[in-house]
């Protein structure tokens, strides 16, 4: 692989042609307030596919490929208002505009996107359900890209299908996508906006100067202290979203006389609820940048953030819970003492610091070196009602103790199990249903008394706050080389490491009034006992048997997790007056390994110190060409080719409890292309693209507890998978009248899963082994990938007044979203009877351990059709959501006052934006029992709801 890499650059490095132009366009650019120098300002002759960005004393130049005649120069930069010169370009002449001025755009309207998808959509990257594209974090100059990150992403949209882990996000140069996952945790950066304005990017597969990217686009945010204005900034908002306020105060001082420049940042936002019950919020968040220039070629920057986060969490609803309560009904909370306390908390708090040199080896070509560290920790808490005593009996131990569920939507509780019995409901079972009804309707939320109560009652604590921890350290360093072999080729190359050390543990955060948690699996029952009496798989760890845990204690599980990531890449960029190209490829080595820190009982031997390693070799090329029919005609291309590794979630069997690896996980393999048309005139400017990808060989996990599997909690793997995702997106703008710009958008895709791929459950109840149903597959093929609506249209208009004040409303349509579906009940478990699970077969599995084939007596009274209907995954009705956003801004003496503000889906339309079928009971007679039930299934698919109204509110000075 190493030697076909060499070869593929020394390929690139071949086709170098040396192309001079004599022809020269150049000028400067400043702020018409301050008339001080505007550095980082694009500047594009239009039609012609030549940009360039002004250097920190405002000075841009172009001097290669210049179309002859009449042309249009703009200039533009994020927070100031686009301005457009006419010149004259003579051959072998030079143009030279000195002192274009810039006018501040007070309305700030990029500032409210940034929030509103950071903190409502983007804030749950630990399941990725309402983690959006990382590229769209950004506002984007593409029509189709704006729709998609400002209107479309309250509904878990995907641009092209494409979860977030798809896309790579950098700050100075350095990749933060997380290795448990493979997505970038938008938390550690949150709430620093004002300093995170200057972003670089690259859509899709197309080059960019730092990274390989992925399908999803490369977003590099640059945060060097001297690319910031000089100046200051304080805001406040409001909203029902997430938080209910937010306070941020930032100031750069702008490049100094003596090469110093500076920039800070503190902001705090905080709520008792946002638009879901109980969904606290607690965030703050510092930022310090210093940038010494040490000469014209040396400069060195050194970035600090610190970003902590707590935020209450909410749930997915089934739709009987949803009838009853609403949308905005959220069971993890309860009232203690007079004050809502969430039991589902989620933290966040890992410091990041980095060190950046730019070198400029001459006008052409420079060296950035990079190296970052983060540390720290995030946590999820959760109820554990599992506490117990020890009871020894003539030298032989049991356990008492065990606790009701805490949820008050956990099954028991609601109508629909009442009304779930053989041979129909009585008119008791109606009664008792009704009894549960308006309990549930007047109250319905935690309650918190009874848990303090009954462990006042026993001698250890029966419940307990668990908190799930991973103090992760990351060290990241990589050194990118950028150059100009002539006017016509740019070559880019990049080196880069990664090396995590993570620790995995469940702390008692909480016992709740009690003395202490025993750390034992009271479910457990094993009837073999070790010589001393003690039941060995009781144990989470069998070196410290019985141990009483008190709070802040390690129990149940605890490892670490070491990653390491070598890779490389390298481009070439080609540029002429009617056919750009590019060729990029890259390589990358990674492994992880498993060290655990407790002998847990039910893997002795597999648990305790380290595991084996896990090693993949992966490699990627990718190209692409623009055509340029005319000025205004340009026909795009890009293709790739590339594997990657799976991330550490989908690597690991048992994680918390052995060092198995997955049976058959290997790299994803990944081809993709699109093909866009591209229209651009001064008036109107629009894309439309088609696109194709094909996934194979990809691995995804899950965890849950399931009666068609054993009765347990299980993970499930599912390997092999193969899906495709095609389709088209279109954007187009029309700027009717010089205050009016009319805008439309639509993407219609059809994301499918296209084999059945293999499906493997690992439990404690089977040790070292794994067990799989029938012949080991799932009948996934031809079934929708969740992840959001597939089709998507958006009409808008905007306004913008001379006298700065504008508003702007969307109409936004959403269809073909499906639930995603449960692989269990696609496999051969949908046809065994679980009564009949005894007639496993036992064989020993290739990998180690055994594997258990369940097979036993399959249902004889199945009906096709009935059957056909019972696994038919189900889409999610039509909707349409209405947004407005408007703002309006005062210049007082050097001071820019101002307010925007949002209303989204000021109609108030229900609907869902993602769901999942449970995967509890799942054969045929179940499912049959589930589906005909009175009062709807009792383990009924589960949905996500969005939000109702909702603002924003932002009022800032700037200075």
């Amino acid at each position: 692989m190493k030697k076909s890499f060499l070869f593929f650059l020394l390929g690139i490095f071949s086709t170098c042609t040396v192309l001079a132009q004599g022809t020269i366009v150049k000028g400067s650019v400043k702020d018409a307030v301050t008339n001080e120098p505007l550095p980082n300002v694009t500047v594009t002759i239009e039609d012609s596919g030549l940009s360039t960005k002004t250097d920190a004393l405002g000075q841009f130049i172009f001097n290669k490929g210049i179309p002859l005649g009449e042309q249009i120069l703009k200039i533009e930069q994020v927070d100031y208002t686009t301005k457009r010169y006419p010149i004259i370009v003579n051959q072998g002449q030079t143009v030279d505009i000195q002192d274009m001025t810039l006018a501040y755009n007070a309305s700030d309207k990029k500032d409210l996107y940034i929030i509103s998808i950071s903190d409502d959509q983007l804030n749950s990257e630990d399941d990725g359900l309402t983690s959006n594209v990382s590229g769209l974090l950004q506002s984007s100059r593409d029509v189709f890209l704006n729709a998609a990150a400002f209107d479309f992403s309250a509904t878990f949209f995907r641009p092209r299908g494409l979860d977030n882990a798809n896309g790579k996000v950098l700050i100075n140069g350095l990749e933060l996508n997380k290795q448990s996952t493979g997505r970038p945790q938008w938390g550690n950066w949150g709430g620093i906006n004002d300093l995170q304005r200057n972003q670089e990017f690259s859509m899709g597969i197309s080059p960019n100067d730092y990274n390989f990217g992925d399908l999803a686009g490369t977003n590099n945010i640059i945060m060097r202290a001297s690319k910031y204005r000089e100046g200051g900034r304080l805001s406040f908002a409001s909203a029902n979203r997430s938080y209910e306020g937010r306070l941020m105060a930032s100031y750069s001082s702008g490049l100094m006389e003596d090469g110093w420049a500076y920039s800070l940042l503190a902001s705090r936002r905080f709520g008792d609820g946002g638009y879901i019950e109980g969904t606290l919020y607690d965030a703050n968040s510092f930022v310090a940048s210093v940038e010494k220039k040490i000469n014209d070629n040396h400069s060195i920057n050194f970035t600090s953030i610190y970003a902590q986060n707590r935020r209450g969490r909410g749930t997915a609803l089934t739709q009987e819970v949803f009838e009853l309560k609403g949308r905005q009904y959220n069971p993890f909370w309860g009232e203690l003492d007079g004050e809502i306390r969430n039991s589902r908390i989620r933290r966040i708090e890992e410091p990041i610091l980095m060190l950046n040199h730019y070198w400029d080896i001459s006008e052409k070509t420079s060296i950035n070196t990079n190296i970052g560290y983060q540390f720290g920790e995030t946590g999820n808490t959760r109820v554990d009602n599992g506490g117990t005593r020890l009871v020894t009996f003539q030298g032989q131990d049991s356990y008492i103790g065990g606790a009701r569920n805490t949820d008050p939507t956990y099954y028991q509780n609601l109508p629909s199990y009442h009304l779930n019995v053989d041979g129909g409901p009585t008119a008791y079972d109606y009664e008792l249903a009704y009894q549960a009804q308006q309990s549930f309707l007047n109250d319905g939320q935690f309650n918190w008394n009874e848990l303090y109560t009954a462990n006042a009652s026993f001698e250890n604590s029966v419940y307990a706050i668990q908190e799930d921890r991973i103090d992760d350290k990351q060290l990241m360093a990589n050194i990118i080389f950028d150059t100009e072999l002539n006017d016509n080729i740019r070559l880019n190359a990049a080196v880069n490491y990664r090396k995590l050390s993570s620790e995995n543990f469940a702390e008692v955060s909480d016992l709740l009034g009690g003395s202490g948690y025993l750390d034992v699996d009271f479910f457990s029952d094993e009837n073999i006992q070790s010589t001393d009496g003690v039941l060995t798989t009781a144990q989470s760890d069998i070196r410290n048997p019985n141990r009483i845990a008190q709070e802040g204690d390690r129990y149940k599980y605890n490892y670490e997790i070491d990653a390491n990531v070598v890779s490389g890449f390298a481009q070439a960029v080609f540029k002429y007056s009617k056919v750009d190209f590019y060729l990029a490829g890259n390589v990358s080595k990674t492994d992880y390994q498993r060290t655990g820190l407790f002998e847990n009982g039910y893997f002795v031997g597999n648990s305790l110190g380290q595991g084996p390693k896990a090693e993949f070799e992966n490699f990627g090329a990718k190209a692409g060409a623009t055509y340029k029919i005319s000025g205004k005609h340009l026909l795009d291309f890009n293709g790739a080719y590339m594997t990657k590794a799976p991330n550490i979630r989908n690597t690991f069997a048992n994680v918390r409890q052995s060092n198995m690896l997955l049976d058959d996980v290997d790299s994803e393999t990944i081809k993709s292309v699109d093909a866009s048309y591209i229209f651009r005139s001064p008036i109107v400017k629009a894309r439309l693209t088609g696109f194709y990808s094909k996934f194979e060989d990809a691995t995804e996990t899950g965890f849950f507890f399931s009666e068609g599997a054993g009765s347990n909690l299980v993970q499930e793997a599912i390997t092999g998978i193969e899906r495709q995702h095609i389709g088209a997106e279109f954007g187009i703008e029309a700027q009717v009248t010089p205050t009016i710009k009319l805008k439309g958008a639509a993407s219609v895709g059809q994301y499918t899963y296209t084999n059945n791929p293999n499906l493997t459950y690992y439990s404690q109840e089977f040790g070292t082994g794994r067990a799989i149903f029938g012949d080991g597959t799932t009948n996934l093929k031809n079934l929708h990938v969740a992840g959001g609506p597939e089709r998507a249209y958006q009409l808008g208009f905007e306004y913008r007044d001379p006298d700065y004040w504008n508003i702007g409303v969307t109409f936004n349509q959403f269809s073909n979203a499906y639930v995603d579906p449960s692989a269990l009940k696609r496999s051969a478990a949908f046809v065994i009877d679980p009564e009949l699970y005894t007639d496993t077969q036992f064989q020993d599995a290739t990998a180690g351990g055994d594997l258990y084939v369940v097979s036993g007596g399959e249902i004889n009274d199945i009906d096709p059709t009935i059957a056909k209907q019972l696994l038919q995954q189900e889409q999610f009705d039509d909707y349409m959501l209405v947004n407005v956003v408007g703002g309006k801004s005062w210049k007082i003496d050097d001071y820019f006052v101002g307010f925007f503000a949002t209303i989204n889906n000021i109609f108030d339309q229900e609907y869902k934006t993602g769901g999942f079928e449970q995967s509890r009971r799942v054969d045929y007679r179940s499912q049959l029992d589930e589906q005909t039930n009175a009062n709807g299934p009792v383990f009924g698919n589960r949905y996500f709801f969005g939000n109702g109204t909702t603002y924003y509110l932002n009022v800032y000075v700037r200075f």
